[in-house]
């Protein structure tokens, strides 16, 4: 007899997702995590419109609205002029937006969600040895302890062990640059209800407001310090924001340095082992599609993993299936994200020209209207 249905290594918002999804439809799921107690800072902060939808039936979609910050807008510019506007307003869905909210809230808010359907994250609880068979999947702790599941699923992140476990590659690289992330306390220009992403004759700076007055700050850097000052973080909003002074810094909340990865699992399964969110894939944050991806893939592994449980046991071709569609549009998002970033850091002599092209794009509705379908998740309904 197996200890649960559903082994879940990983309590980030992936890993929650699917916890919540499968107890909410009546299969057993235990969810543990190496470290001691959930993540406090921002780290991804937009959810989109398509990661709202798959929610609403989890019942947190509601409240991630009632937290969250809605911007209706996403606006590419150089300084203060605008070269491609992308307004969401007109999308035929209930949240024609990007909500702005913390990553550390939406883990909250799904944590939630998974203690009222009954359950609560193990942990501190690191993984140290997997084991499957015919019947099922065995885990094994550094505490010593055991779980026998009939599935274990790795949402642990880029560095996973259950990916490694199950013996599956992570083929990719990294970016060259390596970015700066802030979130500040802001006066002067600093809309609240759109994302600005800049594309500078220094280089690209996304400004992206969050809830309780806080603005997110997103860009690359060669000398990015590993904790940014303010006056660092200032020098990026003068040289590659609205115009020197009009934007300025009054606090600096949190911030760190980090490298861009791209790289999809070989494979999202090796047998009863499966994987999903970063474990599986991780790209640039670009178009803010990395957590909304993750998201949708515990929502799609949910289900299959329930047809499997609660149907036919020998015929897991739902797995399959959800391995191969999840796949391939991780790779398509790598495909827009490794675009939107290898644009916004051209050398400094083809900036000028992207900024030209860019502007006439603009005038192609077209091309505005499958910016808001891509960046909005609609076009992965």
């Amino acid at each position: 007899m197996n200890d649960t249905d559903v082994l879940i290594v990983g309590a980030g918002p992936t890993g929650l997702t699917l916890a919540a999804s499968l107890l909410a439809k009546g299969t057993r799921a235990t969810i543990v995590d190496r470290q001691a107690e959930g993540a406090n800072t921002s780290r991804a902060g937009a959810i989109n419109a398509r990661t709202l939808e798959v929610l609403e039936d989890l019942d947190v979609a509601r409240r991630m609205v009632k937290t969250g910050l809605i911007a209706p807008r996403f606006t590419m510019r150089e300084g203060s002029r605008t070269l491609i506007p992308v307004d969401f307003s007109a999308l035929p869905t209930e949240h024609p937006y990007t909500l702005m909210l913390s990553q550390a809230d939406t883990e909250r808010l799904l944590e939630e969600r998974l203690n009222e359907l009954g359950a609560e994250v193990i942990r501190p609880k690191p993984l140290s040895r997997v084991i499957q068979d015919p019947d099922g999947v065995t885990a094994t702790f550094e505490d010593g302890d055991t779980i026998r599941a009939s599935y274990l699923v790795g949402a642990d992140g880029m560095n996973s062990a259950v990916r490694e476990q199950a013996g599956i590659g992570f083929k990719g690289g990294q970016f060259a640059e390596s970015f700066t992330l802030a979130d500040v306390r802001l006066a002067g220009e600093a809309p609240t209800d759109e994302v600005n992403l800049f594309y500078g004759q220094d280089g690209l700076n996304v400004l992206a407001p969050l809830p309780g007055g806080i603005w997110r700050v997103v860009a690359p850097s060669a000398d990015a310090p590993a904790v940014p000052t303010a006056e660092f973080v200032q020098e990026l909003l003068d040289t590659r924001g609205f115009g020197p002074g009009r934007t300025v810094v009054t606090d600096l909340v949190w911030g760190s340095r980090f490298r861009i990865h791209h790289r999809v699992a070989d494979s999202y399964r090796a047998g009863r082992l499966l994987l999903a969110g970063d474990a599986a894939h991780v790209h640039s944050p670009a178009g803010g599609q990395g957590m909304n991806l993750g998201i949708i893939d515990a929502v799609a592994l949910a289900a299959a993993l329930d047809e499997v449980v609660h149907g036919a046991p020998d015929n897991d071709t739902a797995l399959d299936a959800y391995c191969a569609i999840q796949r391939q549009r991780a790779q398509q998002v790598l495909t827009l994200t490794g675009r939107l970033t290898r644009i916004s850091t051209l050398p400094g002599p083809l900036r000028p020209i992207r900024n030209s092209a860019m502007r006439l794009a603009a005038h192609v509705p077209a091309v505005r209207r499958q910016l808001a379908w891509r960046l909005s998740g609609l076009v992965y309904r």
